[in-house]
């Protein structure tokens, strides 16, 4: 039977790559100097640290160009709240979503059912496979994934004949 797998993976070395960049650009940008302004990636978690909320922003602006340049989807980053620090500074914790959560993957499952294809869906772990006995109607099911849930970055690999 055919099958797709349904997933939610950064390519983490560009994602490393983007906040590495992002950080040397923040060394050598004028605006940035004298300040506390700072970026770092540990864990699929970026900390993002600066003397106030514009600053933050700015930080943030950075990142998400250098991430558009190395092709990684913005979507995968999930800002946290901003939060004061000892003094005046503030920093933010910006998660790296990786996986499908469980209501997401509820949904992918529901709006398949719900679709009449022949196809079926089964959550498996931090994905969803899809098997279907025609191509096409996997191929539709992967149309209708991406019509469905537009907030989350998917991909669909593990591709079976």
């Amino acid at each position: 039977m055919p099958s797709f797998d349904t997933v939610c993976e950064p390519d983490l070395p560009k994602v490393r790559n983007s906040v590495d960049n992002s950080a040397k650009e923040i060394t050598t940008r004028f605006d940035f100097k004298g300040t506390s302004a700072s970026i770092e990636l540990k864990d699929k978690e970026i900390t993002i640290i600066g003397d106030a909320e514009f600053q933050l922003d700015q930080i943030m602006d950075v990142l998400t160009n250098k991430m558009t340049k190395q092709g990684v989807d913005v979507k995968f980053l999930d800002k946290g709240d901003v939060q004061k620090m000892g003094g005046d500074k503030v920093k933010q914790v910006i998660k790296v979503r990786n996986g499908i959560e469980t209501e997401v993957a509820k949904k992918i499952t529901r709006a398949i059912k719900d679709s009449k294809l022949k196809v079926t869906a089964a959550i498996q772990g931090d994905a969803v496979r899809i098997t279907g006995a025609k191509r096409d109607d996997l191929q539709a099911a992967m149309a209708l994934i991406r019509k469905e849930i537009t907030d989350l970055p998917l991909s669909f690999n593990n591709q079976r004949e």
